[in-house]
């Protein structure tokens, strides 16, 4: 089935050249179909890769997806123009009375300031705490995901000596666990991150559990016990050369950045990197919205359950 979004929207032109099959909204509401509503609060600087990136990958299931966009009012983007944020997202006080079936927060470049000084913090916890009543599931990326560790469980975060980067692989915990079913035994996923979460503090919260790990890049997908939280700690999204523009944009402002790891072929960034993690990507973003969106939403969104 496709992915319901707007004619206009960037990323529909570039899906449609990927046969990847996208539905405009006026055909949609002609389906005797109640799609699932997936609000999408985009964190990312470059919103419209992160939009095209997401877009790909919630469109690769039977089910239809009707996604929302959402931006903070409490923040001005300096990389992307007002005229797209205007026409395709909206803010919090805009859909703070909807309900969704499931929501995706996505990482955001401020690692490295206390969760406490990034100046959308208070409304990022009142939509983390909105999520308890009017979201069935949660799946957050990379600082997202740290963020709602902190706030939901008071997981604290630790800089690392030196970012994590490049392409690591990654091994299932708990392959019985609906979210990993079809993961093979080594699995490679993307990480761009100054900071970490540690296994003990999750392990001691006694309401988490760690679902697949890396011996290089530390702990990767975490649950809740209810299994309506999902934290992932890199990038599977990302695309081919996702890694590769943030390396020659670092290396152009005069940073010392190390070449990602695992990710050139032979650690030249002369070469085109291959793109190994993209169906594992795929299948992350799959399982999740059928095991633990689809199967477990109730129809009728007011019956909601509150997750504690």
């Amino acid at each position: 089935m496709p992915i319901k979004i707007p004619n206009r929207l960037p990323a529909k032109r570039i899906l449609d050249s990927e046969n990847i099959f996208t539905m405009s909204s006026l055909r949609a509401e002609r389906q005797d179909i109640r799609p699932l509503r997936i609000l999408i609060l985009n964190l990312m600087p470059t919103k419209i890769v992160t939009e095209t990136q997401l877009l790909r990958l919630l469109s690769n299931t039977p089910l239809q997806v009707d996604p929302v966009f959402i931006r903070m009012a409490t923040h001005e983007s300096r990389n992307t123009d007002a005229t797209h944020l205007n026409a395709f997202y909206k803010t919090f006080d805009e859909i703070r009375n909807s309900r969704f079936d499931g929501i995706i927060i996505t990482g955001a470049p401020v690692e490295n300031i206390p969760f406490e000084d990034v100046d959308y913090w208070d409304e990022l916890c009142e939509i983390l705490n909105w999520t308890r009543t009017n979201v069935f599931s949660s799946f957050y990326i990379c600082w997202a995901a740290q963020a709602a560790l902190y706030y939901f469980y008071k997981v604290p975060k630790y800089p690392l000596p030196q970012k994590m980067f490049g392409v690591f692989p990654h091994r299932p915990l708990d392959p019985s666990h609906p979210l990993l079913r079809g993961f093979d035994e080594e699995f490679l996923a993307p990480h761009s991150r100054h900071t970490e979460v540690r296994a003990q503090d999750i392990e001691a919260t006694g309401r988490l559990q760690i679902l697949a790990t890396s011996d290089e890049a530390g702990v990767y997908i975490i649950s809740d016990r209810n299994k309506r939280r999902f934290f992932v700690t890199g990038h599977s999204e990302y695309d081919a050369d996702t890694l590769s523009k943030e390396y020659f944009r670092d290396v152009d402002r005069g940073l010392d950045i190390a070449v990602p790891a695992h990710y050139f072929p032979q650690d030249d960034p002369t070469k085109t990197p291959p793109h190994v993690w993209r169906s594992h990507a795929h299948l992350l973003f799959t399982n999740w919205l059928n095991y633990f969106v689809y199967q477990n939403t109730p129809y009728d969104l007011s019956e909601l359950k509150k997750n504690k």
